[in-house]
């Protein structure tokens, strides 16, 4: 896979704080981009739950070392902020993240301007959201997506204009087999893909046995088999919820330690934005050849 390249020098501002009224706290951003290069385009990434615009640097760096600029935001449910499951501002959180991503969609000119350089070499019209976990529902909002209220009615729609396509790691599925934990703290994790029009990747852990549903790891296929087509699916046969170790290396909830599996999440998602966002399909091709000729370890599906 030729996206990433180890001798690309890049460089990380942080933090960079957006103003967003009624926050309540400041929104803070990380921004990570290659040292040179022009024409880059943007990734904004919304991290799982209780991370920070610190986490996911085996991600971002691989990103920004294949080309993108990628901005991350610290959401209110991070650790730093010190909010827990009873917490009375905990059950409007992802409506929180949802504009947090807004947000740093409507000021992305002023972020990459304070981040350097970057106003003037990043490409404004090549945006897209990625998210993991927690992140992957907040991301795919802004894709179309929606949530089901109580009785099954979709709510508003999030989706901004500035985002082209995305991609959904370890994405929730729909709620109607939440575990009673889930019901009662995470109540909005009933997700309406219908609405998804946007291309997407959702790239799936074949051993992501989440504690929020009864169904197994194929809950986090449903982003991919309930959405309107384009979308394309990366399923890892061994991956748990963190294939291989996203957020970090050795930290507390990577429960599938694997380097070269973090690589592939990162290398398939931006081979895919590359080909979404009409750049250069080499890479992609590349990586269907290789699904195709593979030991079956993981596979693409796409329509």
């Amino acid at each position: 896979m030729p996206s990433h390249h180890p001798d690309q020098r890049i460089v990380a501002v942080k933090p960079i704080v957006v103003p967003v009224p009624g926050r309540g706290i400041d929104l803070q951003v990380k921004v990570t981009a290659p040292q040179s290069g022009r024409n880059l385009p943007v990734i904004v990434f919304s991290h799982g739950n209780a991370w920070s615009m610190d986490g996911y640097e085996p991600l971002v760096d691989r990103w920004a070392a294949a080309g993108f600029v990628v901005v991350q935001p610290t959401h209110l449910d991070s650790r730093r902020n010190g909010l827990t499951w009873d917490d009375p501002r905990f059950a409007t959180v992802w409506r929180v993240r949802i504009a947090d991503l807004h947000a740093v969609l409507d000021r992305l000119g002023d972020i990459l301007l304070q981040a350097g350089d970057l106003e003037n070499r990043a490409d404004r019209d090549r945006v897209a959201v990625v998210g993991h976990s927690w992140g992957a529902q907040s991301a795919g909002a802004l894709l179309g997506a929606r949530v089901l209220d109580a009785d099954g009615t979709p709510g508003e729609g999030f989706s901004h204009a500035a985002v082209s396509a995305g991609a959904l790691i370890a994405a929730t599925g729909t709620g109607d087999t939440l575990t009673p934990f889930a019901l009662e703290h995470l109540p909005f994790m009933r997700p309406d893909y219908s609405t998804m029009t946007a291309p997407a990747l959702v790239i799936a852990g074949g051993r992501d046995d989440s504690q929020l549903s009864t169904r197994g790891p194929e809950w986090f296929t449903d982003a991919y088999h309930l959405s309107p087509a384009p979308k394309s699916l990366l399923e890892i046969a061994e991956g748990e919820h963190t294939l291989g170790g996203l957020a970090g290396e050795m930290v507390a909830e990577t429960t599938d330690e694997d380097p070269d599996r973090v690589a592939l999440v990162a290398d398939a998602v931006s081979a895919y934005l590359h080909d979404a966002l009409k750049l250069d399909n080499a890479a992609w091709t590349a990586l269907n050849d290789a699904a195709a000729g593979g030991d079956g370890t993981w596979s693409i599906t796409s329509k």
